[in-house]
């Protein structure tokens, strides 16, 4: 995994890495577009609606896989007598 802090090169005070190649500024500025875009009282259920996806995605990956019963085609049922 990546350090959550990373020593600059005198060693003094530690900078946090990028996030997804993004620094500070970029993500401030895209963080002000959101909120005139969409309004600050609509963030808190575009925030909702992305954890419940994110938890709906998690716990679909947790899951056990479903057994498909689907005949495959040229294949039929015999019937019981």
């Amino acid at each position: 995994m990546f350090p959550l802090a990373v020593l600059t090169s005198t060693g003094a005070s530690p900078t946090l890495p990028d996030m997804f190649g993004l620094g500070a500024g970029e993500l401030l500025i895209i963080l002000v577009i959101v909120v005139v875009i969409f309004g600050a009282g609509r963030l808190p259920q575009l925030g909702q609606g992305l954890g419940e996806g994110i938890k709906n995605f998690r716990q679909a990956l947790k899951a056990p896989p479903e057994i498909d019963v689907t005949p495959k085609e040229g294949e039929t049922k015999k019937p019981e007598p």
